[in-house]
């Protein structure tokens, strides 16, 4: 429908009818208006996989397809990869009559304590950015809308309706922000939900630096803003804010505070924000229909009800869980070659292949990786462990006896699905005690055992120095039992890297001691310092690095050239670099550029990922690999002129397979603006002395103390501010002069 229509029928509209159409008609609908041929459309959960239910979905949901969360997704280091999950859930949505699937989940993963970190997918925003927009690019080819989510900043679990989240500008800017900037603007999600919490004092249901000033007028965003199932505050304030749809659906009395807020009645809500007075104009109540309105006619009119081929998504989700799922340690024991192996743990028989809450999918066909293990060789089963009781250790015995007897091992175990989901943060990072035990007493009988992990999040590892082989498959969707064996028995060669880096102890991470706050508020002292970045700027080794991950071929890396040498600040850089396979099979590499700033003014992290592909490459063959650096690549957030900035000097491009493995580099000369910060009474002498502005702010200066005064102005101490010219070196000059001087200097 034309946007003109559109308008045509908000004219028709009562406000009654307005503001009923910027609330849910239930849990998963839009409101209807037959008399104007107004369609409702159908949501639904679905960052991995549909969860079309009734009411607010505590119930069982349509069977769907569970696709690897984004967790193991973004191991993949391969937005056409996720462009292909995308479609496929598009193509269910289809089937399902659904017209916007809530998701990607795209928050950072600050600690991995986070309850939901199993549904995001990096702590590095490039690769977050990247990941999303391709599930969105491929949900979206398929006539079907997104809810890009949670805007912004929902790191946690623990308050999550009311925590405060204190960032300063420059975090949110390089860490937090950037991770939806990227799916924004290339991807154009349908629409955006608002997380539940505060950030910096403010709701992000009723934000409006975040909603409007950020998300529509600088990043151009053209879509609806709903909000989080009871994220909503101040429901007028919303509207204002840039909040459209309000979900689910409420009643009648957040409709009645829209309709007082249009007619100047007493609303009964606070407002957290000064500039708005708790009134609201007919024009920007129809802005926000038109905004919803926009995607309704556009989404309904795409409906095609056509089904779906399940057989095939879920081969979709074997192959995307065999691409993402990461070799950790391989002392020769993999792939696994005749014998017989032992396999023991119940996650082999009661797989975890997804996490908890509203993104937990009533899978149609899950694979158990025992059965799929059975297909290639002889195995035997013992239980090792339960699910359900963390202090039984009595399967213990059985299972070393059946290990002892066996060419290897297998133990395949993880988080259990108590540990870890929405609703609640961990409070450790380790494996049950059963399991745990069990590991240790294997190896001392079996040296030949290979743990293979399944859980949403970093887990510590005692015994990561006792086993010959660490499988980390986090969870695999549906089709995880099949990847685990495809990959143990060599049918694929892994070519997944880690989307986060692992560390040694809880006590490594940047957020600890700072997650998950008190008092209502959580501050991220870290600043931009989140996971590698702050392992390497403090020197902390970690358990396994970001992008690392292990194949069972070799890869050499070689000749780097880069298009220039030297560069002005808005200049693409071409990087190229050769690949060669070493080894004797096979294989894909994910190739990782990063970019360090050799003499920094502020501080920033040792280097930064700024792009990767994945190469495949056959055995004894090589491949050129091109990355095209902008801007951006060089650029930091400056709190002071609010925006993007890149300081001229050196800069370094390094290239390698993981953050802490990067044989290649090139320098690379930027030639940019110099900085200046602008002249304040607090400027210190030092900072004149070399200031662009020094010689007419002298001039000023001494137009009214006379030319005598020079010789005092260049004896000032180096670290005095100007200030202290008033009352120390002159009587001829006021504090009222100075400022005139300094504002005049600086063109205000």
């Amino acid at each position: 429908m034309k946007k003109s229509d559109i308008k045509a029928l908000i004219d028709q509209m009562t406000l009654e009818e307005k503001v009923s159409l910027l609330t849910g008609a239930n849990a998963w609908s839009t409101v209807e208006i037959p008399r104007l041929g107004i369609p409702s459309i159908n949501l639904s959960d679905g960052p991995h996989g549909l969860r079309r239910c009734d009411g607010l979905g505590w119930g069982e949901s349509v069977p769907a397809t569970c696709f690897p969360p984004a967790v193991l997704l973004a191991c993949s280091f391969d937005e056409e990869l996720a462009k292909k999950q995308g479609m496929a859930l598009g193509e269910e949505a289809q089937a399902q009559d659904v017209q916007i699937v809530l998701g990607p989940a795209n928050n950072i993963k600050r600690s991995p304590l986070g309850g939901r970190c199993f549904e995001y997918c990096s702590e590095d925003p490039v690769l977050s950015g990247h990941i999303s927009a391709g599930v969105i690019d491929g949900i979206q080819s398929k006539k079907v809308g997104t809810a890009l989510k949670h805007f912004a900043c929902n790191s946690q679990e623990t308050e999550r309706f009311v925590i405060n989240e204190i960032i300063d500008e420059r975090a949110l800017r390089e860490i937090y922000l950037a991770s939806f900037e990227y799916p924004v603007k290339k991807a154009k999600p349908t629409s955006v939900m608002c997380a539940y919490n505060k950030v910096n004092g403010d709701y992000c249901s009723q934000h409006k630096w975040l909603l409007t000033d950020v998300l529509r007028n600088e990043w151009g965003f053209k879509g609806f803003v709903m909000s989080d199932w009871g994220a909503v505050d101040n429901r007028a304030q919303g509207v204002y804010a840039g909040l459209e749809l309000e979900m689910p659906g409420t009643g009648e009395e957040n409709k009645r505070e829209l309709i007082n807020a249009v007619n100047g009645e007493r609303v009964s809500m606070h407002s957290a924000d000064p500039k708005f007075k708790n009134k609201l104009t007919v024009f920007q109540i129809n802005k926000a229909v038109m905004r919803l309105l926009e995607v309704v006619f556009a989404l309904h009119e795409k409906k095609n009800g056509k089904l779906c081929d399940y057989s095939k998504h879920h081969k979709t989700a074997v192959e995307i869980a065999r691409e993402s799922m990461v070799l950790l340690k391989n002392n020769g024991v993999l792939p696994i070659k005749g014998g017989k192996t032992a396999v023991i743990g119940e996650m082999a028989v009661n797989p975890r292949y997804q996490g908890g809450g509203s993104s937990y999918v009533n899978a149609i066909n899950v694979t158990k990786p025992l059965d799929a293990m059975s297909e290639y060789g002889e195995v035997e089963y013992a239980q090792g462990y339960s699910l359900d009781d963390d202090k039984d250790f009595d399967k213990i015995n059985d299972a070393v006896k059946l290990a002892a007897g066996c060419d290897r091992a297998v133990i395949i175990c993880g988080l259990p699905l108590s540990y870890e989901s929405e609703g609640y943060d961990r409070t450790h990072m380790d494996l049950p005690e059963n399991q745990l035990r069990l590991i240790d007493e294997v190896v001392r009988k079996q040296p030949n055992t290979v743990i293979v992990l399944c859980n949403g999040s970093p887990v510590a590892m005692p015994f990561v120095g006792k086993v010959n082989g660490i499988l980390e498959a986090y969870l695999g969707g549906e089709g995880a039992g099949e990847a685990i064996a495809d990959l143990l028995y060599g049918k694929v060669n892994p070519c997944g890297k880690l989307a986060e880096s692992f560390p040694q102890y809880l006590e490594h991470n940047p957020s600890y001691g700072n997650f998950p706050g008190e008092n209502g508020k959580v501050c991220y002292s870290e600043g931009i310092y989140v996971g590698y970045r702050w392992y390497e700027k403090h020197n902390i080794p970690t358990l396994f690095p970001f992008g690392f991950g292990l194949s069972y071929t070799a890869f050499r890396y070689d000749e780097i050239e880069l298009s220039e040498t030297e560069a002005g600040e808005n200049d693409e850089i071409t990087v190229t670099v050769t690949l060669s396979n070493t080894g004797d099979m096979d294989g894909k590499e994910i190739v990782q550029l990063y970019v360090k700033e050799n003499s920094p003014r502020v501080s920033r992290p040792v280097k930064e990922l700024k792009g990767f592909k994945k190469i495949w490459i056959k055995a004894g063959e090589s491949e050129k690999v091109t990355f095209t650096l902008d801007r951006r690549c060089f650029a930091y957030w400056d709190d002071e002129i609010h925006d993007w900035r890149v300081d001229g000097g050196k800069f370094t491009v390094l290239v390698g397979g993981s953050s802490d493995n990067c044989p290649l580099s090139a320098c690379v000369d930027i030639k940019a603006k110099e900085y200046f910060r602008p002249l304040t009474v607090h400027t210190t002498y030092s900072e004149l002395k070399f200031h662009p502005k020094r010689e007419s702010f002298i001039k000023e200066i001494l137009s009214i103390t006379g030319e005598e005064f020079k010789e005092t102005l260049d004896n000032q101490p180096s670290d005095w501010p100007l200030r202290t010219m008033v009352s120390m070196c002159s009587t001829k000059i006021t504090l009222a002069n100075l400022v005139d001087i300094i504002d005049d200097i600086n063109g205000k």
